[in-house]
């Protein structure tokens, strides 16, 4: 009996011994795997010009920080949103598909916002045990349902509507208020500073654990707000209110990777670097060479300055000119944590890792699409189509002709079928708009596609404007 129970005794401990040191080990490898698991932070700036950046060329608009973290990573030359204005530009970026499958295709939110049914990155980052941090401009709905604090962010420190003052308000609407999930926040001083130094609070906060931060400062979007040490900074200078409004948003981005590199952390943060849309025409914003702006299909609308630094995976100071979309931010990031994609959610954009990283050539997308109501875009390759639902169509050649100027849709009328088709089997993905923009701004949108695709200049370029000249002519 002694030899038996000794045999028991022994294989009685060895199994309740095992099952602990299992459990620890595997807690130990989950702790191990999270410790290596990159920091990810959008910095999306609003209505930024596509040549307004150092990086890109610009000469007038100092942004040394800016410009360091562009050399610090991949410039890319052929990137683009999903809209050509605010709203739904953030809608397809934080859910990572085409945003016109839930219906979410026109500027502002009509107190409808974000489907219920969308799942964003912060729901998936936050689930797989990152700390999700929102900051500044929202402009995702105003309902209780749409506050960021339900999209998936443990932090929001921002404000809800599409645009506001950079100075304090005395009594802002619930919309424009500075809050701080949902309280009001009173501050002093200037918003772009406020939200620079609040990501820096977020950082020192989860340097013990990594965080995913959605940083959507409002800067550039009017209005032209700027400090008076800044204007003073800049005053012989021809857009004065522009680059000094550039130069804080340069200094508040710098701050970031300061703290960053101070905490030792900069090299396992993934950033991207962004503008929601094309700059506007009301900013003195400049697209450059792009034909367009802000609101319509043409490239001056939808290319944007884009970066990805990463510095212990992605090798920098280079550049990429594979077709890209801020699609792709979901799809990237979620390989870079090693965060398996959830199998209900649709993502239309493409990992630009492999491609980054050498291991694969060519571009991440063979297509892309834009819709914006009555107006769209399709490109293939490198051709474009731009439709105005009962004007026509224009094509071209973006390769041979970036500006947008030589019209081939009845010289190559194969392609132009191939590329028509390409966007018509597109749309059969897509919902009906939950909302439009109103006759008035829709109208003077029209106007400036008809314009544009003749290669004319706009009479006006809103509302405001298109009032005036009415005047004046009735005056005449």
């Amino acid at each position: 009996m002694r030899p038996l129970l000794c045999v028991l005794y022994l294989f009685f401990f060895a199994l309740s011994a095992c099952q602990p040191m299992g459990q620890h080990q595997a807690k130990a490898n989950a702790s191990s795997a999270g410790a290596d698991r990159p920091n990810v932070i959008v910095i999306l700036v609003d209505d930024a010009g596509f040549v307004d950046f150092g990086f890109m060329g610009s000469e007038d608009l100092p942004t040394p920080r800016i410009d360091a973290l562009a050399r610090s990573g991949v410039m890319f030359t052929d990137a683009h949103v999903s809209a050509s204005v605010c709203a739904p530009s953030r809608a397809g970026l934080i859910t990572g598909q085409y945003q016109q499958r839930f219906g979410f295709e026109a500027n502002g939110t009509a107190g409808i916002g974000l489907s219920d049914d969308a799942v964003t990155m912060a729901d998936v980052f936050q689930k797989s045990g990152y700390r999700t941090y929102a900051l500044g401009k929202w402009h995702l709905g105003e309902d209780a349902s749409d506050h960021p604090n339900q999209r998936g962010f443990n932090e929001f420190y921002g404000f809800l509507a599409g645009s506001r003052s950079y100075f304090p308000l005395k009594n802002p609407s619930t919309e424009q208020m500075l809050q701080h999930n949902g309280k009001r926040v009173e501050f002093e001083g200037y918003m772009t500073d406020v939200l620079g130094d609040q990501s820096v609070k977020f950082v020192e906060q989860s340097h013990d654990k990594p965080f995913f931060m959605y940083l959507a400062y409002n800067a550039v979007h009017t209005p032209m707000d700027a400090k008076a040490e800044n204007l003073e900074k800049f005053k012989n200078h021809p857009r004065q209110k522009l680059a000094a409004m550039t130069w804080s948003l340069d200094e508040n981005i710098g701050k970031l990777l300061d703290k960053l590199d101070a905490l030792g952390i900069r090299k396992n943060t993934l950033i991207y670097f962004l503008s929601d849309n094309g700059g506007a025409h009301d900013n003195t914003s400049k697209t450059g060479s792009l034909k367009g702006w802000k609101g319509n299909e043409f490239e001056g609308g939808h290319r944007v300055p884009f970066v990805v630094s990463w510095p212990s995976r992605i090798k920098g100071d280079r550049k990429f000119d594979g077709l890209t979309s801020s699609l792709d931010i979901f799809t990237t990031s979620l390989d870079a944590a090693s965060i398996e994609k959830p199998q209900d959610v649709v993502l239309d954009g493409a990992n630009l890792l492999p491609y980054l990283d050498g291991e694969a050539k060519g571009s991440p997308h063979e297509m892309l699409f834009w819709r914006k109501l009555d107006k769209s875009a399709a490109r293939v390759g490198d051709y474009k189509v731009v439709t105005l639902d009962g004007y026509g169509s224009v094509m071209y050649n973006l390769k041979d002709n970036l500006g947008e100027t030589n019209d081939l849709s009845k010289i190559e009328k194969e392609r132009f079928s191939q590329v028509t088709k390409e966007y018509d089997q597109w749309t059969q993905s897509l919902m009906k708009p939950l909302w439009d923009e109103g006759k008035v701004w829709m109208d003077v949108c029209s106007h400036i596609h008809e314009s544009l695709m003749q290669n004319k200049k706009a009479e006006y370029k809103d509302p405001w404007a298109k009032a005036r000249l009415e005047k004046s002519k009735q005056a005449k």
